[in-house]
């Protein structure tokens, strides 16, 4: 005669499923440890510094435009001192040119006048101008983290 609570192993319904609660209290309890050890390791990624050099005043002759090698930026001089603008496309983020009415994007046909403000295309906003400060040494550094007003520029001492 056979018991009609278990089944040809011999495993009993309850046995069974004490084992899976078991089981899952297991999982579980691995689960939150697991959750918590995540807690330990920091969650803070550093990234690279916006801010870079750019050389010395001497190298920015007054009426020269230079782009910096690997930063997308424009460095002006005038007779009222340095600026810099940014060479990313505010439409879709590509690299614009200088041309001479200003700046074009090569991707869409946005067109920027030679302060950046948009002229042509489907550019929503200006191009972005940078803070450009100097250290005790003499050497300028350009911030592209720190976007000023448009007409903003660093004054000869």
């Amino acid at each position: 005669m056979s018991n009609g609570n278990r089944n040809e192993e011999g495993v009993s319904r309850r046995d069974f499923l004490g084992l899976a609660a078991f089981g899952a209290a297991i999982l579980a309890s691995l689960g939150a440890l697991a959750g918590s050890l995540r807690f330990v390791k920091s969650n803070v990624y550093s990234e690279e510094s916006k801010k870079f050099k750019i050389g010395k005043i001497e190298n920015f002759p007054i009426g020269t435009t230079r782009s910096i090698d690997g930063k997308s930026v424009f460095i002006f001089s005038d007779d009222n001192g340095l600026f810099a603008i940014s060479a990313v496309c505010t439409h879709l983020g590509c690299i614009v040119y200088p041309t001479e009415a200003g700046f074009q994007c090569p991707c869409h046909g946005s067109k920027y006048n030679q302060d950046g403000k948009v002229i042509g295309g489907p550019a929503p906003r200006p191009l972005e101008w940078f803070e450009i400060s100097q250290e005790v040494d003499g050497t300028l550094f350009v911030d592209a983290g720190k976007a000023v007003p448009n007409g903003t520029k660093y004054i000869f001492a």
